[in-house]
């Protein structure tokens, strides 16, 4: 009879101590969900000898590509390993609302997917991740807060608005000290007998105290064209199918002509600085980037054009947001883009104005409006006269372009 009672309480002390083990751990399933109708006017059809014909669209569209923020679902994970230290994880999987397609080149976790540990110094993980322009200067841009991916500096040529990812990094970010984070990321290019080659680096900071925030990143790439814009699943060796240097035909309108035409850069390097001020129920904000494509001439991708030396971009922000209601908000933006450089032989300017309301029905669930207008001159990547391109969109047919959403979010 001891013996059964003794075997009883250890069968119990072992389900006891299961369970405890069990509430250390825990694993979330999440998601959201972005789907609107979108008018785009002077869409690029063909580019035959007379010029580019165009015309007005209608189109159902994921979150990803017009709306403000991508379709997604996604895994977290943290375990308790004592003494302070945690394992985490995710992995985060987009998608298209419309026809139920991958995203991010066909990836099945191409949003996020790393794993790591956590410390009370901060967390360390590996695997493909945000880089550090996206975790300290995004949040303060009007893309970020209500105007969508169509929203982004033109071409999202500084990445702020996360169209790229990065592969292969090991990565740190500090904890919250008052106000101040800060971390880096640096990515292996995995070329035998050259380290560099390919690899990614990034190092940011930010700061918030009061009505004051304060965010700044810097991103250097080398071989972009592959390591860096390449960095989706179907992305071949060409920038032709990396949406980097899509040169267009008569028949095939071009897929980035910002800056499509510097895929042969050695060098990508973005700085990146921003801020924001709140007075009452507004908030005001501006953000700055410089982008240059260093090297033109090297063998990161094709160089039709014969560029040498270096191209430019400075991109300036000026953003401002009303909340309205706790539930409903309000905003509007002029960002300006001067693109330079490439021996004087293309330059451009971009003026872009946008406003956009979003409202909530509830915490999981609202409903927007959006409209984003941009104005183009000068001369492109491509040699071509500047048409007007706003990024998810097929680029105009003209030097102005128009486009219009309403959609719903959902978060589960």
């Amino acid at each position: 009879m001891k013996i059964q009672k003794l075997s009883a309480v250890v069968a119990l002390a072992t389900i006891g101590y299961s369970a405890q083990a069990f509430a250390q751990s825990s694993v979330t399933l999440y998601g959201l969900i972005d789907a609107g109708i979108n008018f785009t006017s002077n869409v690029q059809t063909a580019r035959p000898a007379s010029g580019p014909q165009g015309n007005h669209q209608y189109s159902f569209q994921d979150g990803a590509t017009g709306g403000i923020r991508g379709s997604r679902w996604g895994i977290r994970g943290v375990e308790d390993l004592g003494g302070g230290l945690k394992a985490v994880f995710v992995l985060e999987n987009g998608f298209s609302i419309g026809n139920g397609a991958l995203a991010q080149g066909g990836a099945e976790f191409g949003r996020q997917a790393f794993v790591g540990l956590q410390s009370s110094y901060g967390t360390l993980t590996l695997g493909r991740q945000y880089d550090s322009v996206v975790d300290y200067t995004q949040l303060f841009q009007s893309g970020a807060q209500w105007a969508g991916y169509m929203g982004a500096h033109a071409g999202d040529v500084d990445n702020a608005l996360n169209t790229r990812r990065i592969n292969n990094a090991v990565k740190f970010a500090s904890n919250d000290y008052s106000g101040l984070r800060f971390g880096g990321l640096y990515s292996f290019g995995g070329v035998p007998g050259s380290v560099s080659r390919n690899q990614v680096w990034s190092l940011g900071g930010g700061y918030t105290h009061g009505p004051f925030g304060l965010g700044m990143a810097y991103l250097n790439a080398r071989n972009p064209n592959l390591g860096f814009y390449g960095s989706n699943p179907n992305n071949g060796t060409t920038a032709a199918s990396n949406n980097l240097g899509s040169l267009g035909s008569a028949t095939t309108p071009e897929s980035n002509p910002i800056y499509a035409g510097y895929a042969s850069a050695s060098t990508l390097q973005i700085i990146s600085a921003a801020g924001s001020y709140q007075i009452g129920s507004a908030t005001l904000g501006l953000t700055y980037s410089n982008v240059q494509f260093r090297g033109l001439g090297s063998t990161s991708g094709p160089n039709p054009l014969g560029y040498t030396g270096n191209a430019r971009f400075n991109n300036v922000e000026v953003n401002g947001r009303y909340q309205l209601t706790p539930a409903w908000l309000a905003g509007i933006a002029y960002i300006y883009t001067n693109a330079s450089g490439a021996e004087n032989r293309s330059g451009a300017l971009y003026h872009q104005l946008q406003a956009g309301s979003d409202y909530f029905l509830s915490k999981r669930t609202d409903v927007y409006f959006i409209v984003v207008y941009q104005h183009a001159s000068g001369t492109d990547s491509l040699g071509q006269p500047a048409v007007a391109y706003l990024t998810g969109q097929t680029p105009s047919a003209s030097n102005h372009q128009l486009a219009l959403r309403i959609g719903i979010t959902h978060r589960f």
